[in-house]
């Protein structure tokens, strides 16, 4: 049942507030199943048990493993992948659909985490670092497709006024697969004190990893699916090809301030690298890296948690919001960068080789190095948050969010694979420090104004621009000026 109201405070997700069709939600447990909620929460589960537990993996430093060098090409292999092929990848989750594009996605990081596994790779073939390196590129092209329908459906879902709070759920959970992963290393190592992973962490994190799989089959079609306020998700048309690709060129020149969020964007995982391998890696032996490991990923869920709270305050407008999300931001990133200044002068790569007696969680620096990692966490849960939230102000508009959704990942994708590939060339860790501090302000500095002039208190048919392309080529068809989407673009 459907019925036609009409709204002038832009609070709903429609584009166009002047009739907006609202319908009635489904009853009992088949509303409970249908509920956005329900549907972000089993997305958060496959992303705990697939990229979570990947997360797990690279928070060690070196995927566990005593030479890192490996593991960074693995992971420049991956990002250089990803980045390709998530600059397309919301053409394809248009395309396909959500759901498909999600199902694949979750495929190539079983395989990523079994190559790790060393009774298979290193300790029987010493030789077989190529199958790390492999599986790393493999992940990358299914990596871009599952974050690709992750952000189409997790900023459809939800009306404007939950944007912030659906992401801090999704990203809250998702960092519990981490928390999880990083609690199985560490009680596998708790007993160690040597530098890398026993072979049952990689077993326990890959039997994690192929449950996620399964998930996917069992979520709702994006096209079912009815929104709180009672307004249906509008998924992609799925129109040609060529037209899809012609989308890519009109959401840029429809909406240029996307490019003011780039640099952000590629910051974005640029900064894992000093984190997970410069500073965990190479400063602790592998339980104090586990503990690390754990307490990142769990401060990631308050970081999230608060920010979400901070970027969705009713008493707030969306302006100001925006603005007070961002100086948290400037905040920590300033706070935590001085303060790793302070470690990463006393070490260079010389001082600490892969082999060297490394600091444990007994030794009385370590807790003062520990809370480095969960202020880490709190600013990279903050930064990714924001940085999505951004996103879903922009607009409402499901494909051009889907085509947002691949920019940011494959910017972010790219700024990682440079970084990787530095630090398996053995680039000195101040070097990558402070590169990365440098790309974190620059990021924060480009996105200033992009806020200042393009964030809205609601969103509005401007900013729609491949719904209005929709529009003009039904009224095209509708006059008989062309036949066919093909012949668009």
């Amino acid at each position: 049942m459907s019925s036609s109201v009409h709204e002038k405070d832009g609070s709903s997700n429609s584009p166009d507030n002047d009739s907006i069709s609202v319908h009635e939600r489904p009853k009992g447990l088949r509303g409970v199943y249908y509920h956005p909620i329900t549907q972000i929460v089993m997305l958060a589960f496959v992303c705990f048990l697939c990229p979570g537990m990947f997360n797990a993996l690279t928070g060690l430093g070196g995927g566990g493993q005593v030479n890192p060098t490996i593991s960074a090409n693995s992971t420049c292999a991956l990002y250089a992948a990803y980045a390709f092929f998530a600059f397309f990848s919301g053409t394809v989750n248009n395309k396909i659909g959500a759901k498909r594009t999600l199902l694949f996605g979750t495929l190539g990081y079983a395989l990523y985490v079994s190559s790790y596994l060393r009774v298979l790779a290193i300790n029987i073939h010493p030789g077989a670092g190529w199958f790390v390196i492999t599986s790393g590129a493999l992940l990358g092209v299914t990596a871009a497709f599952l974050w690709t329908a992750q952000g189409s459906i997790m900023l459809s879902y939800c009306t404007e006024a939950q944007k912030g709070v659906f992401i801090s759920i999704f990203w809250s959970i998702f960092n519990m697969g981490a928390v999880v992963g990083a609690t199985v290393s560490f009680g596998q190592n708790i007993h160690s004190t040597t530098n890398s992973v026993s072979n049952g962490t990689y077993v326990g994190i890959l039997v994690l990893t192929l449950l996620g799989v399964t998930i996917p089959l069992l979520m709702a079609d994006p096209d079912k699916m009815i929104r709180t306020d009672g307004t249906r998700v509008m998924m992609p048309r799925h129109p040609s090809w060529k037209s899809e690709f012609y989308g890519l060129w009109v959401a840029i020149i429809t909406d240029p301030m996307i490019l003011l969020l780039f640099p952000m964007f590629f910051a974005s995982n640029y900064f894992y690298t000093w984190q997970f391998n410069d500073y965990n890696s190479a400063l602790f032996n592998i339980r104090a890296r586990s503990l690390n490991n754990f307490m990142y990923w769990l401060s990631q869920i308050i970081g999230s948690v608060i920010i979400g709270i901070i970027l969705d305050t009713k008493w707030l407008r969306r302006r100001v919001r925006a603005f007070a999300g961002w100086g948290v931001l400037m905040v920590m990133a300033f706070t935590v960068h001085i303060w790793a200044y302070y470690y990463q002068r006393t070490y260079t790569r010389a001082s600490v080789p892969p082999d060297s007696q490394k600091m444990d969680i007994y030794d009385a620096s370590y807790p003062a190095h520990v809370w480095l990692m969960i202020c880490y966490g709190l600013l990279d849960a903050m930064w990714q948050t924001t940085s999505l939230w951004l996103i879903g102000a922009m607009s409402n508009d499901t494909n051009k969010l889907a085509i947002y959704s691949g920019f940011y990942h494959s910017i972010q994708s790219a700024g990682a694979a440079g970084v990787w590939r530095m630090d398996a060339l053995g680039l000195p860790y101040m070097n990558i420090f402070l590169s990365t501090w440098c790309l974190v302000v620059a990021g924060l500095v480009f996105c200033f104004p992009m806020i200042y002039l393009r964030i809205r208190d609601t969103t509005v048919l401007e900013d729609e621009g491949l719904m209005q392309r929709d529009q003009e080529m039904d009224t095209m068809k509708a006059k008989g000026m062309i036949e066919s989407e093909n012949e668009i673009a």
